[in-house]
């Protein structure tokens, strides 16, 4: 059975997959683990950028706004987290044969307010 806070993760990552589709993105892939040798972790959402032609590796972070309305969810993406999105990211190009496309890491922050049902996303490109 799914924890509460996993199902307030997926919705936050269901939010920023919306929000990047309605900005042109094209998702590619969520969640992606890769499946084979040690598991190097996973990638919240994968997603072309079509203006750029370039392929987005998107981590998620989710806060609860009336609880967390003051923090920052991307203060959580740390220097190892990068390294293991990183090492997952060169997977998942050699996987699907993208080795000539450029690529970069952006950050979808997700607050949720669940007295309103509203969210607030802010989206950093580039980390």
């Amino acid at each position: 059975m799914p924890s509460i806070k996993r199902n307030f993760g997926d919705l936050g990552e269901k939010l920023a997959a919306r929000y990047l589709e309605n900005k042109g993105y094209k998702i590619l892939d969520t969640n992606f683990q890769n499946n084979s040798g040690r598991r190097l972790g996973e990638i919240d959402i994968i997603a072309k950028d079509t203006a750029r032609n370039e392929l987005v590796f998107a981590e998620v972070k989710t806060r609860e706004l009336l609880k967390y309305g003051d923090t920052l969810p991307e203060e959580n993406i740390t220097h190892s987290k990068l390294l293991r999105l990183s090492k997952i990211t060169g997977a998942y190009i050699r996987l699907k044969r993208l080795e000539d496309m450029d690529y970069r890491f952006d950050a979808l922050s997700v607050w949720l307010d669940t007295d309103s049902k509203k969210a607030k996303i802010k989206h950093i490109e580039s980390l």
